[in-house]
């Protein structure tokens, strides 16, 4: 448990921003339907504000209970391929903001050559991605290539926290015995030990 002293001054062991922001990308990922890939973004702004998030999904008033969710079928009308909306499409289309020129999005998964062609149009900067592991899909080849040359940096993220987990039961408990004060979110380090 922490002293008086520690509780006077700042925590030293706070989420950094981009681990915060890579993990807002992961958690609306979770607002996802596909059963088999759920991919979020989020756009930051030069001041490290949030402007935009989004996950994969049907286009609004497309209902994903009659829209197939399934990768592969003899006809492509039988798949998800011609309809869902990716989640950087979905970001850029959700943002709070006039415009997202030089941000930054946060992705699970580098962006395809159609989201890299949003990411360009719509003027962000950066990508800062989880996993590439479509790198050697034409799709994906193409996106770098047109990035390359639009001049928009990207880069993979490495974390500098294994873990970063959100357990309301814990959190709960914690606050039903006033063992820490008001607290939101709970995070365990790579031991599995709750950080204050």
């Amino acid at each position: 448990m922490s002293s008086d002293k520690n509780m006077s001054q700042k925590r030293k062991d706070y989420l950094e921003w981009p681990d915060y922001f890579m993990s807002i990308a992961f958690l609306s990922a979770q607002r996802s339907k596909d059963p088999r890939t759920q991919v979020g973004a989020c756009i930051v702004n030069e001041e490290n504000k949030i402007v935009g998030i989004g996950y994969n999904g049907m286009p609004s008033g497309c209902s994903d209970d009659i829209l197939p969710w399934r990768k592969e079928a003899e006809n492509i009308l039988d798949t998800k391929q011609l309809y869902v909306c990716h989640a950087e499409l979905n970001a850029v289309l959700n943002k709070n903001s006039a415009d997202v020129k030089n941000c930054t999005i946060y992705v699970a998964l580098f962006p395809c050559n159609e989201c890299a062609k949003v990411i360009i149009q719509s003027g962000i900067k950066e990508v800062v991605y989880y996993s590439d592991k479509y790198f050697d899909k034409p799709e994906f080849q193409a996106s770098k290539r047109m990035m390359d040359l639009a001049g928009v940096k990207y880069r993979k993220h490495i974390p500098k926290r294994s873990k970063i987990m959100i357990d309301f039961s814990v959190i709960d408990n914690l606050v039903t015995n006033c063992t820490v004060p008001e607290i939101d979110a709970l995070i365990l380090n790579g031991d599995g030990v709750v950080e204050h």
